[in-house]
């Protein structure tokens, strides 16, 4: 089975990491998809960071409707700070029987050459790629990569951190949300 991971804090997760996700669910050939939620760095103060649990909370309720995405808490056990060659070592050890990919933004494609043993992940694990209006060029030698997969998604720029502003100044964001997400948000008073 081939697994693809979404990495975020999602803080929250909005509509926009619901269609990339569906998308690369329903248009490549990943069986499945897994919101992995990136934990809040315990050395560094966040403030509109919520808590590790509230947002694997968000997350859930997010994706009840899709069969084919979950959320994955495997980086909270994980040692701080997180590297994603870390985080897909210990995926592979225990789950041996499935391939893991990455899903990434087109933006963090442009940065790969700076993430830790970033050739590691390139040699084991298969990247999709999905558009992003950003600044920069990506590195000549990841334009024709065997690894990387540039898919044909939708662009969606949509900002969490627009959210979270728009939650405190009072505004509607309501239509970035999904409904239950909006919800608990609302109920627990977050980002006010």
């Amino acid at each position: 089975m081939k697994i693809g991971l979404y990495f975020g804090t999602f803080n929250p997760i909005h509509v926009g990491h619901l269609i990339i996700a569906n998308h690369m669910a329903e248009h490549s050939d990943l069986d499945k998809i897994w919101m992995v939620i990136t934990p809040h760095n315990p050395f560094k103060k966040k403030k509109s960071l919520l808590d590790n649990h509230h947002r694997y909370q968000i997350v859930q309720r997010a994706l009840e409707d899709y069969d084919k995405i979950e959320p994955s808490t495997i980086e909270f056990d994980l040692p701080q700070p997180n590297y994603t060659v870390n985080t897909l070592a210990h995926l592979t050890e225990k789950y041996p029987e499935y391939e893991f990919c990455l899903i990434m933004g087109e933006d963090n494609l442009k940065s790969l050459h700076r993430w830790k043993n970033y050739e590691t992940i390139l040699e084991y694990h298969q990247i999709y790629v999905y558009p992003r209006i950003s600044e920069g060029t990506m590195a000549p030698r990841f334009k024709d990569h065997q690894s990387i997969h540039i898919v044909d998604a939708p662009i969606v720029e949509i900002s969490a951190t627009a959210i979270r502003k728009g939650i405190a100044s009072g505004k509607n964001i309501r239509p970035l949300l999904p409904e239950n997400v909006f919800e608990y948000i609302d109920e627990m008073n977050f980002y006010r």
